[in-house]
């Protein structure tokens, strides 16, 4: 077997970080040579992903045309797969795997497939402006028979303030602020919900979250270990 990852990271370096943390911790490995090859390319200069998505078509085909060059780099290295832990770089990635010839694992199709599973009916999605203004979530698990709720404009902008102001600022994430947010949630219905952005993946793993979330970075962490033909460790099968 010659399955390598390629990782197409630093959208934060941070999450990046964490991602390779949840492949390894994920993996049912007792020596080296049984965890999963990876390379990983932490491109901490890619452009803000929501502010090009809510910007002009210049600012996304920025962020496109860097995607791709970031994609063919990983492809040209023999990668086998890629793993994106970036939710809002999902709005580009399915124009990114048209141009490349290895699999982009979509950690959001990926995501309603497990709460598909699950009988998930209404969740509630946490994540940046432009991934809930451009419907990712919304879209993929509408078509998995799943209601996506987002939050309200009050809650949505304590969410960006804890990606933005906390976690990519290098700070720790404030509990106050998420529990407002998980408040707002249950008012609205929802079933469980979805840590959407991969910067509150870090958050999660700075406070212990209760199992009404979901990580979908811990959900491609899992995809990304089965792709490359890795055992999972039996703690974490979903």
């Amino acid at each position: 077997m010659n399955e390598r990852l390629g990782i197409l990271g630093g959208m934060g370096p941070q999450a990046t970080n964490t991602f390779y943390q949840f492949v390894i911790d994920r993996t049912d490995a007792r020596t080296d040579q049984e965890h999963v090859s990876a390379l990983i390319l932490s491109d901490s200069q890619m452009p803000d992903r929501t502010t090009a998505i809510l910007g002009s078509e210049q600012a996304r085909e920025a962020v496109y045309q860097r995607l791709l060059a970031d994609a063919r780099l990983l492809e040209r290295e023999g990668c086998t797969v890629i793993a994106v832990p970036c939710n809002t770089s999902h709005f580009f990635l399915d124009r990114v795997q048209e141009q490349i010839g290895v699999p982009i694992l979509h950690m959001i199709r990926e995501t309603a497939r497990l709460l598909a599973a699950q009988g998930r009916k209404r969740p509630g999605i946490l994540a940046t402006d432009g991934t809930i203004q451009t419907e990712l979530y919304q879209k993929e698990f509408s078509a998995a028979g799943i209601q996506a709720v987002v939050p309200t404009p009050q809650a949505q902008k304590l969410v960006m303030s804890l990606i933005y102001d906390d976690i990519k600022a290098g700070k720790a994430g404030d509990p106050e602020k998420f529990a407002a947010v998980h408040q707002d949630l249950e008012e609205q219905g929802c079933d469980c919900g979805v840590l959407a952005c991969t910067e509150l993946s870090v958050f999660a793993s700075q406070h212990h979250l209760s199992p009404f979330y979901t990580d979908a970075m811990a959900v491609l962490a899992e995809r990304a270990v089965q792709a490359c033909h890795k055992p999972l460790r039996q703690i974490f099968i979903k």
